[in-house]
């Protein structure tokens, strides 16, 4: 398992990934359009040149981002592509002396697992206003916010 920086080409392929697990609403969707606006934010994971993992690290502030997109393609689960990925996150953001990430997931014991702490959303009123509020889950959000130190 070697991880890297995506690369443009792979944006099609971090849509579709995305969107797969969207579909069975295990995570927010994704448009096309967003993958190649962060291209630079994704490390993605390949296998014979396809991209079979992702995640993504959106900075907020000078001492806080998120870590968005994780997904695995079901047949590469369980290979800790998913641990490594928010790895290389995290590491990333304290190469940027960015202090705190946090994440929003339906899969909480996943992070947790990985030195997140459940927290309310309100106690991240940066990613609330900035993005949260056009979601049409919003103010109803099913998920489940958590952060950690760097």
């Amino acid at each position: 398992m070697q991880i890297e920086k995506a690369r443009m080409r792979d944006a099609p392929e971090i849509h579709k990934l995305i969107n797969s697990f969207a579909d069975k609403g295990e995570m927010l969707p994704r448009a096309l359009s967003e993958v190649y606006e962060g291209i630079r934010d994704f490390f993605v994971v390949r296998n014979e040149g396809r991209v079979v993992a992702c995640g993504c690290l959106h900075i907020y502030w000078t001492d806080l981002a998120e870590i968005r997109s994780v997904a695995v393609s079901e047949d590469y689960q369980g290979r800790q592509m998913g641990s490594g990925l928010v790895a290389a996150c995290i590491e990333e953001a304290r190469d940027l002396d960015i202090s705190q990430v946090f994440c929003l997931t339906s899969k909480p014991s996943f992070f947790e697992k990985l030195g997140f702490r459940r927290v309310d959303t309100l106690e991240l009123p940066r990613k609330v206003w900035a993005e949260c509020y056009r979601c049409p889950k919003f103010p109803n959000c099913d998920e489940v916010a958590l952060i950690r130190g760097t």
